[in-house]
């Protein structure tokens, strides 16, 4: 009887489609035999055994079963010699097993048996019209470690979707990844065409980026005067009621390198054996000092002050280096305040006579003084899923006594760095990585996967700034230089949007093309190709017209002081082009002594204070993705539970994924950049009250 359960071993990949019995199942399952040229499977139970678990239909009785599992296996096993490629199956005994399981309570064990050594390359279950009924079908099949994918939506949807996963699936298999490590690449929403792009990128490397020269006032970086601020301000002021604004904020990353010096501290002291001052003396511990010396001065002292009176026995009589340490390992466990694995949109970061102000707080005032318009102020934060809570929390705390106070509208979303811009780690030797549960591992993409977030901002000035850059009791100067960088993206874009209008309406001719070949190059900073004046007349407008079609960023830059990060060069493309482009430190050959030289002669850095237009004259959004240097990125060497891999980072956000776009480059002061890289930076002027 036992054997009569058993499927042959094909080399046809076996698809069985669960869900619900329905006309649209079978109808997908034909279709798919049709569109592969191939046979399909029938239910042999259909007509005795009606699967409608919502209306608790009967035709049946449980000793017809075993029955029709040996007819079905047998009609299977029948069917497949004449596949070609795939054999696509209506039903698999697991519908039977569900059936006798809720209209009996019961199932043979012989057919329980065999259906734990039921052998499909895939299940697809079938969810017609998103009404989630198909829990007990993928319970069942989580419980018997099958592998498995969900296809939702209408059944031309489903149909769609269902050749998609197919030919990923073949693709898969001459990648030789498994099927589970299919179904974790599909549940991801990762393509494959990704991930084999990824391993090449590993294998061959990114080049480096080829410096020209650095961005220097009068050659690609702007100085304005008072008077010229002022005017723009003004434009900005006129006009920005016609504009819907919006405030983007990045905030998804932990404060852990904030804390890096802290969490190296609390591993490596030894109390018993050493004091703080040897331990600072034997690493040549720069920041600690500083931390322990202005300990009073941080916004969250008195907090762990209370805290450790109240936990730590006797703390006000210990000495001063069991007072410091206990302040640390409470400010870094777990158990208390747990602040190096936590947003640093949530800390505490400016204490004013009222009360505490976390990054989150600050960010809403400033969205009313400079992202408001028609009394309304839009804010978007990029966070982690995990983190909504908490951000929600401070918002509801604070929202409210900002919009009375300044008779604003605050208008809050945010949105999640999708799992599909994930990227695969590989071993030192390019090979795939794997958790110790054979899952492969897939590590965040860093900040330029937030192109995708940008790229769903519905807003027609969007203001970019980092969560940690926020200043104490100074922000009518920062909304000062923000309105002016608006204003100079205001007049940049009327100005490109009438030569495009012009040029869509054939309105130019020889002395209007002079006008805006001129435009472009000493306003807008586009080179001009050697080849240009060889063109035809015609050309010269077609190649004039993609140059100006572009998503704008108007980017704040300060001078250079000696901060780690990036700053504004001008960089070769492969065709010997150069173009304004914001570089980082990691993209330079710095074994190059030429490439080092121009490196180290920045004038200025990238506070990441950047004013961005990404409609097109028409009103149109631009796909973001269409501007995006895809060749560029960065490749970490990171270790994971002990091992060494290697991650891909994509071209960050305001690097590689702005990489195509107009870029303005415009000298803001220093006031306007207070980022909070490590949490001795809460020490410094910008963050203390007067």
């Amino acid at each position: 009887m036992e054997q009569n359960l058993r499927q042959q071993a094909p080399s046809i990949i076996k698809i069985v489609f669960s869900g619900l019995v329905s006309d649209e199942k079978t109808h997908l399952v034909q279709q798919l035999a049709n569109r592969f040229e191939t046979v399909w499977m029938p239910a042999f139970s259909r007509n005795i055994t009606t699967i409608n678990l919502e209306n608790e239909v009967q035709i049946c009785q449980s000793e017809d079963l075993l029955s029709t599992a040996i007819s079905q296996t047998k009609l299977e096993n029948e069917i497949l010699n004449t596949a070609n490629k795939y054999l696509f199956c209506d039903a698999s005994l697991l519908d039977i097993q569900i059936f006798s399981q809720k209209n009996f309570d019961l199932c043979n064990p012989l057919l329980e048996n065999a259906m734990l050594n039921l052998e499909y390359d895939l299940w697809i279950l079938t969810d017609f019209n998103n009404n989630n009924a198909i829990e007990v079908f993928k319970n069942a099949l989580i419980i018997q470690q099958k592998p498995f994918v969900v296809l939702s939506g209408r059944e031309d949807e489903i149909f769609n979707q269902a050749i998609v996963a197919l030919e990923n699936l073949e693709k898969a298999k001459q990648m030789h990844l498994s099927i589970q490590d299919f179904v974790q690449i599909h549940n991801y929403g990762i393509s494959l065409e990704n991930i084999e792009s990824q391993i090449n990128i590993f294998i061959k490397g990114i080049a480096k980026t080829n410096l020209d020269r650095a961005a220097t006032i009068n050659d690609g970086v702007l100085a304005l005067s008072d008077q010229e601020w002022q005017s723009f301000i003004d434009l900005f002021e006129a006009e920005k009621e016609n504009n819907k604004l919006c405030k983007f904020v990045p905030a998804s990353g932990a404060a852990s390198r904030m804390f890096k010096f802290l969490l190296e501290f609390v591993s490596e002291f030894n109390f018993e054996n050493e004091t703080i001052n040897a331990y600072i003396k034997r690493k040549n511990d720069l920041d600690l000092p500083i931390f322990l010396a202005g300990l009073e001065y941080f916004p969250f002292y008195e907090s762990l002050i209370t805290a450790l009176e109240s936990n730590i026995f006797d703390f006000k009589n210990s000495s001063k280096d069991l007072q410091d340490y206990q302040f640390i390992k409470m400010l870094l466990s777990s158990e208390y305040f747990n602040f190096a694995n936590k947003p640093k949109g949530i800390l505490p970061f400016h204490n004013y006579k009222s009360h505490i102000a976390t990054p989150i707080e600050e960010h809403l005032n400033e969205s009313v003084f400079y992202a408001n318009s028609n009394g309304h102020a839009n804010l978007h934060f990029t966070i982690s899923e995990d983190n909504q809570t908490d951000f929600d929390a401070i918002i509801i705390k604070n929202r409210s006594f900002i919009e009375n106070k300044f008779q604003t509208k605050i208008n809050i979303d945010f949105s999640n760095q999708n799992k599909s811009t994930d990227t695969i780690a590989v071993d030192l030797e390019n090979n795939p990585i794997r958790e110790d549960n054979g899952n492969l591992i897939f590590r965040p993409a860093g900040h330029g996967a937030l192109i995708q977030n940008l790229n769903e901002i519905d807003a027609d000035i969007v203001f970019i700034k980092n969560i940690d850059n926020v200043i104490q009791s100074q922000i009518e100067t920062v909304a000062f230089y923000k309105k002016g960088l608006a204003g100079i993206l205001i007049d940049l874009q009327k100005r490109i949007f009438n030569c495009l209008y012009n040029i869509e309406h054939f309105r130019i001719v020889d002395s209007n093309l002079e006008e805006i070949l001129n435009f472009t190059k000493n306003n807008l900073n586009i080179e001009i190709g050697e080849d240009f004046e060889k063109f035809t007349f015609q050309n010269k407008i077609e190649y004039l017209k993609t140059a100006l079609n572009k998503p704008i960023r108007i980017c704040g830059m300060v001078k250079n002081e000696g901060e780690p990060g990036g700053g504004p060069f001008w960089v070769f493309d492969k065709y010997g082009n150069s173009s304004l482009q914001i570089v980082e430190s990691a993209q330079v050959d710095l074994n190059n002594k030429s490439q080092l030289a121009i490196f180290k002669s920045a004038t200025h850095f990238n506070p990441v204070d950047l004013v961005c237009s990404t409609k097109n004259y028409k009103g149109d959004k631009f796909d973001l993705n269409d501007y995006v240097d895809k060749k560029s990125g960065f490749i970490a060497e990171k270790t994971k539970n002990g091992k060494h891999l290697k991650g891909y980072e994509l071209p960050g956000l305001w690097n590689g994924a702005m990489a195509k776009w107009i870029t303005i480059f415009v000298e803001v002061p220093l006031i306007t950049f207070n980022p909070v890289k490590t949490v001795n930076d809460l020490l410094k002027p910008a963050h203390q009250s007067k």
